[in-house]
């Protein structure tokens, strides 16, 4: 995983609870698609084993929906994992139903909540340095 990078973008005009349920879904996205993200189980002072947690760094950073969308396109052609959370989770009740909700919404309708970035380093930092860590 040499010079691999992570990044979880969020828009920062969500509730808060919203946020935190984007920023945990678009993170186990990522560590399925990059299972090599997630370091080994480690024993604790008294041998416990605890399990294991990210390997790299993944900040979480802001960005409203026309940023959000702009940053999508260019992700889209980059040779990078993106994970897009769209905001129809928040009116389905069932994965089936955020499916129906996807494939019936036209790309230019689509609002993003929030979307995950891994790949090279290089790609992700020009992708996000710009962006404000998410306060």
């Amino acid at each position: 995983m040499d010079d691999i990078r992570c990044a979880i973008i969020i828009d920062p005009d969500l509730p808060l609870g919203v946020i935190a349920n984007t920023a945990a879904v678009l993170a186990m996205s990522l560590g399925k698609r990059h299972p090599a993200l997630v370091g080994q189980d480690l024993p604790d002072a008294r041998g416990a084993p605890r399990l294991g947690i990210t390997t790299v760094p993944l900040p979480v950073l802001k960005a409203g929906t026309d940023q959000l969308r702009a940053l999508r396109a260019v992700a889209c052609k980059a040779e990078l994992t993106l994970v897009e959370l769209a905001s129809a989770t928040r009116a389905t009740r069932s994965y089936q139903e955020y499916a129906t909700a996807l494939a019936s919404t036209p790309e230019e309708e689509t609002q993003y909540q929030g979307l995950a970035l891994c790949g090279p380093g290089k790609q992700v930092r020009q992708l996000t340095g710009s962006l404000g860590l998410l306060r």
